[in-house]
């Protein structure tokens, strides 16, 4: 017996609608997912002819900063982590201290905190006695809610324009895109800083 064919077509869409629902639900839970403990910290994008062109000694030093700073942030290590950042640090007004005192919160709320840092544009200067560095990254901030268990994407970023400067011997985070400003807008102080 054949279908009537408004019933026919009401049941294509159904099917078509419950595995568009699935493969978008698949996709959400993959991009959400943090990445596994053995994924880089860091990694530069090969499409990106200033990356390609820059010293490579430079990039190692980049590298090999955010590095030390991943490995503070796997120990939990508030202490650790604070040398990454320069002693004149500033964003969006807030300084070293606020630093301080948001990955506390960040480590006690979460567990098996790890980054992800895709790098796609690198320019260094020499800026009177000072390098500074500033790179483009996207990437993000990932945790267990210590509560529910669940993994948690706690802070991700798109083309964030990260300022360094070469500070007692490494590169150290100054702040990101828009220099140093007195103060943070109101309602716009993020969860977390950034790197």
């Amino acid at each position: 017996m054949a279908l009537p064919l408004r019933l026919y077509i009401n049941m294509k869409r159904r099917g078509r609608f419950k595995v568009a629902a699935v493969l978008a639900g698949v996709l959400i839970v993959t991009q959400c997912r943090p990445p596994t403990p053995i994924a880089g910290t860091v990694e530069m994008s090969s499409g990106s002819g200033a990356v390609r062109a820059a010293d490579p000694l430079v990039v190692k030093e980049l590298t090999t900063a955010f590095d030390r700073a991943e490995a503070a942030v796997h120990a939990g290590n508030v202490d650790a982590l604070m040398p990454f950042y320069a002693n004149a640090y500033n964003y969006h007004g807030l300084k070293r201290t606020d630093v301080h005192r948001v990955w506390e919160e960040v480590f006690t709320h979460y567990r098996t905190v790890s980054s992800r840092h895709v790098f796609t544009d690198l320019t260094v200067e020499q800026a009177r006695a000072a390098r500074k560095m500033s790179v483009t990254c996207t990437g993000g901030l990932y945790g267990i809610d210590r509560q529910t268990g669940k993994p948690i994407t706690i802070d991700s970023w798109v083309s964030e324009v990260h300022h360094l400067i070469y500070e007692q011997g490494a590169w150290r985070f100054l702040g990101n895109a828009g220099g140093a400003s007195s103060s943070a807008p109101v309602g716009s102080a993020p969860h977390h800083p950034l790197f």
